[in-house]
C-alpha cells in the first residue's frame, strides 16, 4: 500500500488555486497547435472541456456512443446547478457552499478541490449566461433560485426542468463553433474500447466504429475521460440505458486507480418499480422538495388500505398523515441530503407504511403549495377574500410555471395527475460519488490520462448534494482542466505527432479483437440481459441503499459466479464486423460484472458508515450513519492486479484544516 499524494497546493484555502495557476507551466499559442487531446465522452464535462481545449488552440478528437452530444446522460438533469453568487441575500458565499458540499459528502471529500469548485462555481453561470442559457428570473430581473437538499440558501439556478438540457446544449453550441473551425474532429457511434499506454504515458485509444464495426487507432498526446457515472452496473437506475463504466474501466486495467466505488447515491424522488420487465428508472426532480411535503399514512391499517385500493391519500385528513422527514429533522425538514431522505423512506416503507401495492412507495404531496401559492397571487391580484376554487386554480397555475414539465412526466409514466393527488416515489440509484482516482490536476496515475465529471470521484464524498452535478461538469471542463492539462502538456511541445503505426497501439488493438471475439465465442443460451438483470438484482439486495457484512460477503461470491457463467453461456448474436447492439451490451455488462465485485470489496472493506454507504453494523442508536474518522478518514483507490477481489488497497488521507470533523446533523 502507498500512501497517496493529492498535489493539492499548499497555502491558505481561499489562495490555493489562484498560487496553483501562478505557478504551472503553461503552452504558448504556436505550439499548442501541435499537441493533440482525445476528450471520451460529450456530456457537460466533456463537451465543456473540448469546446475550451480547442478555443485555447489544441487539435481535439471527441468521441461519444451517441448519434449526438446532444444525447449524453447530461440532458436528463432537471433541477438546477449550484453557485455561489448569494443573488438571495440569504448569507451565502464561497465559503458556505464549500462548507456544505464537504459536510453533504459526509466529510469524505478533498478540501483543496471541494474549495476550489465553490470558487468557480459563479463563473460557470456568466458563462453559461452569455451562451444564451435561459435560465430563469425573478421579477427584479436577476437568476431566480431555489434551493436543494442538505443546505440552508437558495444557490441553485434553474431553467424550468430542463437545466441539465439547457445547459448541454450551450456546452455543444461552443463545440459545434470549434467543429465548423477545424480544431474539433468529432466521432460519434464510436465507443472507446482501450487505452494506449507508451513509456507509460495515456497516447491515444482503441474505439470501434458503432455503425461499421471496424476497430480504429486513435493517438494524442493526452486522453480526458468523461465518461459518466457506473449506476447502470444496479440495471436499474435513473442512467440512460447506454451509460456504462466501460472507458474508466479500461483505464482501470491499465493502471488508473479506481477510487471509493461502493460510494453510490440513492435519489430519493424517482418514480418507483412497476414491474419485472421495467428497464429504467425515472427521475423526479429534487427541486419539488422545495414544494412538495413528504408523508406516508400514520397508521400501519390507513397504509394497508391504500396499497389495497379501499383508501384515497386525499381521503387521509392531516392528523392521520406522517410527515416523517418534517418530524425527524425539523431544521431542513424536507430538504435533508438525498442520502438521509432515502434512507427515511426506506425504513417508512420496512415498518409496513408503504403506499403502492409492492409497499415500496411514499408521497410528495402538493396540496399545501397550491394553496399557499394561490392565496399568494389572489391577494397579488387584488383579491383578498377568494373562494377555494379561485386558490387552487392560481396555486395550480404557479406550480405549474415552476414543475409544469415534471408533473406532465409524471402523469405520462403513471396515468395520475399530480396536482388533484399525491405523487408516488421511492428512492432509486441515481448518481456515483465514486470513480477513477485524480489528484488536483485532475490527472489520473496514469500519466497524460486525466478524469473530469461522475468519471472522477473528487468533490462529492460519500453523498453528493443536489444540484452539485451540473457544477462539477462545468467546473473541470471549463475552468480546471484547460489550465492544469498543460502543466502536463508543456513537455511534450518537442514531441511531434504520436503514431498509431507502433508494437503498443497493434498490442492494444489485438486484445480488442481476441475480446470480441471471446464474446462471440461463448455461443451460449443466455442473452446479454439476462446476465445484467441478475447483477443488478444482487447489487441492489446486498449492495444497495444499506449493507451488512453477510451480504457483502456473498455478493462477492455470486457475482463471480455469475461473470464465470457469463463467459461460459453469454449468447451475442450478429456479426462482428457490423453494427450489433447486443455487442455494444455484452461489453458493457462484461465490465460491470468486474466493477460490481471491486464495489462489494470496497464496502465490505468500509467498516463505516458515511453517505450513500450504510453499513448496518455501524449506525446510532437513532438510525443514523455512523462514521470511523479515527480509522476510516481517506479515500480508498484500488490498484487492479487481475482479479477485482484481489485489488491492492491504495489511500489517500483526508486532512481537513479548514472545516471542523464532526457528526452530521440535519435535526
Amino acid at each position: 500500500m502507498t500512501v497517496l499524494d493529492s498535489k493539492v497546493p499548499e497555502g491558505p484555502i481561499e489562495k490555493k488555486w489562484t498560487k496553483h495557476k501562478n505557478e504551472i507551466n503553461l503552452v504558448n499559442p504556436a505550439n499548442k497547435r501541435n499537441i493533440d487531446i482525445i476528450v471520451v465522452g460529450t456530456g457537460l464535462a466533456g463537451g465543456s472541456c473540448a469546446a475550451t481545449l480547442a478555443e485555447l488552440g489544441y487539435n481535439v478528437k471527441t468521441f461519444c456512443f451517441q448519434d449526438s452530444p446532444r444525447r449524453a446522460h447530461s440532458i436528463a438533469a432537471q433541477g438546477g446547478i449550484n453557485a455561489s453568487k448569494n443573488y438571495q441575500g440569504d448569507g451565502d458565499s464561497d465559503y458556505r457552499l464549500f462548507y456544505d458540499t464537504v459536510k453533504g459528502g459526509d466529510y469524505r471529500s478533498r478540501e483543496g478541490n471541494v474549495y476550489r469548485l465553490a470558487e468557480v462555481s459563479s463563473n460557470i453561470i456568466d458563462q453559461c449566461v452569455a451562451q444564451g442559457v435561459p435560465f430563469a428570473r425573478e421579477y427584479g430581473g436577476l437568476l431566480d433560485n431555489r434551493s436543494f437538499g442538505g443546505v440552508l440558501v437558495s444557490r441553485t439556478f434553474y431553467a424550468k426542468g430542463q437545466t441539465g438540457q439547457q445547459l448541454l446544449l450551450g456546452a455543444y453550441s461552443a463545440m459545434n463553433r470549434q467543429i465548423n473551425r477545424g480544431k474539433i474532429q468529432s466521432f460519434t457511434r464510436h465507443e472507446m474500447m482501450d487505452l494506449v499506454l507508451v513509456d507509460g504515458k495515456a497516447r491515444g485509444i482503441i474505439a470501434r466504429d458503432l455503425i461499421s464495426g471496424e476497430i480504429e487507432r486513435h493517438s494524442a498526446h493526452a486522453v480526458v475521460l468523461a465518461s459518466g457515472g457506473y449506476g447502470n452496473v444496479f440495471y436499474l437506475s435513473t442512467n440512460a440505458m447506454g451509460s456504462n463504466v466501460t472507458a474508466a474501466w479500461r483505464a482501470h486495467k491499465k493502471g488508473a486507480f479506481f477510487a471509493n466505488p461502493c460510494f453510490t447515491q440513492i435519489h430519493p424522488t424517482c418514480i418507483p418499480v412497476s414491474g419485472d420487465l421495467q428497464s429504467k428508472l425515472t427521475l423526479m426532480s429534487e427541486s419539488l422538495r422545495n414544494d412538495g411535503r413528504i408523508w406516508v399514512p400514520k397508521h400501519s391499517k390507513d397504509a394497508e388500505a391504500i396499497r389495497e385500493g379501499k383508501l384515497k391519500p386525499t381521503e387521509l385528513g392531516e392528523e392521520d398523515r406522517d410527515y416523517y422527514l418534517e418530524r425527524r429533522y425539523p431544521a431542513f425538514g424536507n430538504l435533508v441530503p438525498r442520502d438521509v431522505a432515502s434512507r427515511a423512506a426506506k425504513e417508512r416503507c420496512d415498518e409496513g407504511y408503504g403506499v403502492n401495492k409492492t409497499g415500496q412507495a411514499v408521497y410528495l404531496d402538493f396540496k399545501a403549495a397550491i394553496e399557499r401559492y394561490g392565496k399568494e397571487k389572489a391577494f397579488i391580484s387584488g383579491h383578498k377574500k377568494p373562494g377555494k376554487e379561485e386558490i387552487i386554480k392560481l396555486g395550480e397555475e404557479v406550480i405549474e410555471s415552476k414543475y409544469g414539465n415534471l408533473f406532465e412526466m409524471y402523469e405520462k409514466i403513471t396515468d395520475q395527475n399530480p396536482y388533484k393527488t399525491p405523487m408516488m416515489i421511492f428512492p432509486a440509484v441515481h448518481y456515483t460519488m465514486g470513480g477513477l482516482w485524480v489528484d488536483y490536476n485532475l490527472m489520473t496515475t496514469i500519466p497524460g490520462c486525466y478524469a473530469t465529471g461522475e468519471a472522477n470521484f473528487s468533490d462529492h464524498g460519500a453523498n453528493r448534494l443536489g444540484a452539485s452535478a451540473l457544477m462539477q461538469g462545468l467546473a473541470d471542463g471549463y475552468f480546471v482542466l484547460p489550465y492544469t492539462i498543460g502543466d502536463y502538456l508543456s513537455d511534450d511541445i518537442r514531441t511531434g505527432s504520436i503514431s498509431t503505426d507502433t508494437e503498443e497501439f497493434e498490442k492494444a488493438e489485438k486484445e480488442v479483437k481476441e475480446r470480441v471475439q471471446k464474446l462471440f465465442a461463448a455461443k451460449g443460451k443466455n442473452p446479454v440481459d439476462y446476465y445484467h438483470k441478475k447483477l443488478g438484482k444482487i447489487m441492489w439486495d446486498k449492495c444497495g441503499m444499506s449493507r451488512n457484512i453477510k451480504d457483502l460477503k456473498e455478493a462477492l461470491e455470486e457475482i463471480k459466479e455469475l461473470r464465470d457463467d457469463f463467459w461460459a453461456n453469454v449468447k451475442v448474436t450478429g456479426k462482428e464486423g457490423t453494427k450489433n447492439s447486443e455487442l455494444e451490451k455484452a461489453g458493457r455488462v462484461a465490465d460491470f460484472l468486474e466493477l460490481g465485485e471491486l464495489f462489494a470489496k470496497d464496502a465490505l472493506e468500509r467498516n463505516e458508515s458515511c453517505g450513500g454507504h450504510f453499513r448496518e453494523e455501524y449506525q446510532t442508536e437513532d438510525g443514523e450513519a455512523l462514521r470511523d474518522d479515527e480509522n476510516y478518514r481517506f479515500v480508498s483507490a484500488w490498484e487492479f492486479v487481475g482479479n477485482p477481489r484481489d485489488a491492492k488497497l491504495h489511500k489517500e488521507e483526508l486532512i481537513f484544516e479548514n472545516i471542523e470533523l464532526k457528526t452530521r446533523s440535519y435535526k
